[in-house]
């Protein structure tokens, strides 16, 4: 009976562990539109600096024509968005933001940046992000498969003959990475990934260790808690493996002083993809930071890109 006790207690132990693991890397509460407001400027010193370029580029979004719209995906979940019409045969890009974000503070900007390339914009609340719905945030396992849901709605909307891109940023970017290699439709022209990172278990393991935690017994103990308590391996969460077998011309961009995704990790998912493919690392910029950087090399970059592989 000892030892039936000891055996017990630890693996209430290690439940609670995962657990608790669980809900502080893949829980997300319920989102309301005062505590979104309140988080629209993304804090950090690294931040600040671009407080007013967010401040006004949301205000400008806020007065463009736009609409409303939403999907439902095959496991039950509303997500919504926002779609900024340029012109009717405009291409579109389908925007995906970061992790515990929501669109309207991840993508500040964007709807700026796509109309200077000529492109109309979607910009996507995802699962468990912003005003969609869902409390699980899996990494882009199960994101990666919104992409197509989103994808399909657009051609619904828009019709057969609308060309279409789809981009994100960090979480976002891996997202759009993994989903590169699914089956997509045939709209869907190439994908822009800012900042992604190579996949959900080193970049996990990269957090721990900023926390002054051993990644190694502890990250076993994450995956465990996204497998009971989350129902998704966040192994699965593998961009360097998806852009092996993605046939879309694929535009990586990274900030050259990025401490939170390191820069190395577009290098990796450049050098394993075997589409046509292009790295632009922005030198001084931090994570999330290329476009306000440098908004003019980052829309050249884009530009020269789209001429060559998406048109």
């Amino acid at each position: 009976m000892t030892w039936l006790w000891i055996l017990f207690s630890v693996a209430v132990l290690i439940l609670a562990g995962a657990f608790v693991c669980f809900y502080m890397a893949f829980y997300s509460p319920t989102r309301t539109a005062e505590k979104m407001e309140a988080q629209r400027l993304i804090p950090g010193k690294i931040y600040e600096p671009y407080h007013a370029d967010f401040e006004r580029w949301h205000q400008e979004a806020a007065s463009l024509p736009q609409e409303k719209w939403s999907v439902v995906t095959p496991d039950g979940l509303t997500l919504r968005g926002t779609y900024y019409p340029l012109s009717p045969d405009a291409p579109l890009e389908i925007l995906f933001h970061g992790y515990r974000g929501f669109s309207d503070r991840d993508m500040s900007g964007a709807v700026q940046r796509c109309f200077s390339v000529g492109h109309s914009a979607l910009l996507v609340d995802q699962r468990a992000g912003g005003y969609s719905d869902g409390h699980v945030i899996t990494f882009g396992v199960r994101e990666s498969d919104d992409v197509a849901v989103w994808a399909d709605e657009a051609v619904r909307r828009l019709g057969e003959d609308i060309t279409i891109y789809v981009g994100g940023v960090s979480m976002g970017a891996t997202t759009v990475l993994m989903a590169s290699a699914k089956e997509l439709p045939p709209q869907v022209r190439g994908v822009l990934a800012d900042c992604g990172y190579s996949n959900a278990r080193d970049i996990i393991k990269i957090v721990i260790k900023q926390f002054k935690l051993p990644a190694a017994p502890l990250y076993p103990l994450v995956r465990l808690g996204a497998l009971i308590f989350g129902g998704f391996d966040p192994n699965q969460a593998d961009a360097t493996e998806a852009v092996k077998h993605s046939r879309l011309p694929i535009i990586f961009y990274h900030g050259g002083t990025d401490d939170f995704v390191p820069c190395e990790m577009s290098r990796i998912n450049y050098d394993a993809c075997t589409a046509p493919k292009q790295l632009v690392v922005i030198p001084g910029a931090g994570h999330g930071l290329c476009y306000p950087v440098d908004p003019d090399g980052y829309v050249a970059a884009l530009k020269a890109f789209e001429s060559e592989h998406w048109t």
